[in-house]
C-alpha cells in the first residue's frame, strides 16, 4: 500500500471536508536471516532474551501512515525515553521490508496486506504496534466531473487506475494490494463483481496525471492524491474504499523479526510506548500536519488539507485477524495465520 509522494505540486485550497493515508513486488524471504543478527542499533548488551538496546533504526515511506514517528522523532521523545532511532527513509513496502530483511533496520513500518504475504513466504516476522486505521475519505476511487461515473454500478466495463503491487504479483483475478482488496469489498458489497472491472496498476504518483489525461476512467488513491485530485481536476468520488465492512480496517503497523523480537523486548518495548505516546499526541492534532509537511516533502498547506485516519493507541489483535481472514477469502493468502502469536513482547 505504500509509495512515496515524492513532491508532489503545491496546490491550492478548497473548501467542503477536508482531506488524507498514504500511501501502496519480490517475496521478502528472512529465513536464513534470523540467526539473531542486528543492523542498525549500538546495544550495550549481546545476550538473550531482553538484551539491553539504545538504538534502533526504523525503515519508513514518510506519508500520512507514519507521520507520528517523524513527529516522535523531531519532538525528542525517543531520546527522552532513552533510545536513539533513526529513520531510514525508503520509497516502497518492498525496500522497507527488504531493509528488513537484509539486516539493515531493526524495525520496518509496512501495510498489513504485504506484511502478510511476506509472512506467507517464509518470513518469520512479529508486529510490534499499530500504526494507521481506515477513516472515511482516506482511500478513495475517483473520476473526473462530467465523466458520468458517480456509483460503483457504473464502474462496470471501466478501467480504473490502481497502485502498483509491492510485494503481490499482479494478477487481475486476485486483489494484489491492500487498497484493491479493501475496494473490490465493497464494490461486492454493492452488487458489482470485481472482474467486471478493468484494473490497470501503475505508479501511485502517476494516477491523477492518468486520470487528467483519461488514460483511465477512474483512479484508486490514498492521500495525498485523494486532495491532489480533487484540487486539481475538480475529481468526485465514486466509492468510498473505507466504508461498510471495511470501514474499520486496520492499514499499516511497525514490524519486525522474531530473532530481534526475542533479543530485543526492552527496546521494543520502549519503541511502542513512545510511539503510542506520538500517535495519541498525532490523534489530537498536535504537531502531525507540520511533521507530515517536512517528511513527506509536502507544501504545508497540502499537509493541511489531507485527510487524517486513525493513528490507534494499543494494537487491535482482532481487526488485524479479521483482516488476515479476508485476505484469505480474496485468494491473497493461502490460509490463515494467528495473529496474537505474532506480537512481539
Amino acid at each position: 500500500m505504500k509509495s512515496s509522494p515524492g513532491s508532489p505540486p503545491r496546490t491550492r485550497g478548497r473548501t467542503g471536508r477536508s482531506r488524507a493515508v498514504p500511501v501502496a513486488g519480490a517475496v521478502l524471504a528472512l529465513a536464513g536471516l534470523l540467526a539473531g543478527c542486528h543492523a542498525g542499533g549500538s546495544g550495550s548488551g549481546s545476550g538473550g532474551a531482553g538484551a539491553s538496546l539504545t538504538e534502533l533504526t526504523v525503515a519508513a515511506t514518510p506519508g500520512v501512515a507514519d507521520a507520528p514517528l517523524y513527529l516522535a522523532e523531531s519532538q525528542g521523545l525517543f531520546a527522552k525515553a532513552g533510545l536513539r532511532v533513526r529513520i531510514d527513509s525508503e520509497t516502497s513496502a518492498t525496500t522497507e521490508l527488504g531493509q528488513l530483511a537484509q539486516g539493515h533496520a531493526d524495525v520496518a513500518t509496512t501495510d498489513y496486506a504485504d506484511f502478510f504475504y511476506a509472512q506467507s513466504n517464509d518470513a518469520s516476522l512479529r508486529i510490534v504496534a499499530d500504526g494507521y486505521d481506515a477513516a472515511p475519505g482516506v482511500m478513495e476511487v475517483l473520476s473526473l466531473p462530467g465523466s458520468g461515473l458517480t456509483s460503483p454500478q457504473q464502474l462496470v466495463n471501466r478501467t480504473v487506475g490502481t497502485p502498483e503491487p509491492q510485494e503481490f504479483s499482479y494478477d487481475p483475478s486476485v486483489p494484489y494490494s491492500l487498497e484493491t482488496m479493501a475496494t473490490q469489498a465493497v464494490l461486492l458489497n454493492d452488487g458489482v463483481e470485481p472482474n467486471q472491472v478493468k484494473w490497470r496498476p501503475m505508479p501511485a504518483q502517476n494516477l491523477v496525471g492518468a486520470l487528467r489525461s483519461h488514460k483511465v476512467d477512474a483512479i484508486l488513491v490514498t492521500e495525498p492524491y485523494v486532495y491532489q485530485a480533487e484540487a486539481q481536476l475538480g475529481a468526485g468520488e465514486v466509492l468510498d474504499s473505507l466504508s461498510g465492512g471495511t470501514a474499520s480496517l486496520p492499514l499499516d503497523g511497525y514490524f519486525t523479526t522474531a530473532a530481534f523480537a526475542h533479543k530485543y523486548s526492552g527496546a521494543l518495548d520502549t519503541f511502542r510506548s513512545v510511539l503510542e505516546q506520538a500517535q495519541a499526541e498525532a490523534a489530537a492534532g498536535k504537531d502531525v500536519r507540520a511533521a507530515l509537511a517536512s517528511a513527506a516533502r509536502l507544501s504545508q498547506q497540502t499537509a493541511d488539507m489531507v485527510t487524517l485516519g486513525v493513528y490507534p493507541t494499543t494494537l487491535n489483535v482482532n481487526g488485524i485477524q479479521q483482516l488476515d481472514e479476508q485476505m484469505c477469502n480474496f485468494g491473497m493468502l493461502a490460509s490463515p495465520v494467528s495473529v496474537s502469536g505474532m506480537i512481539a513482547g
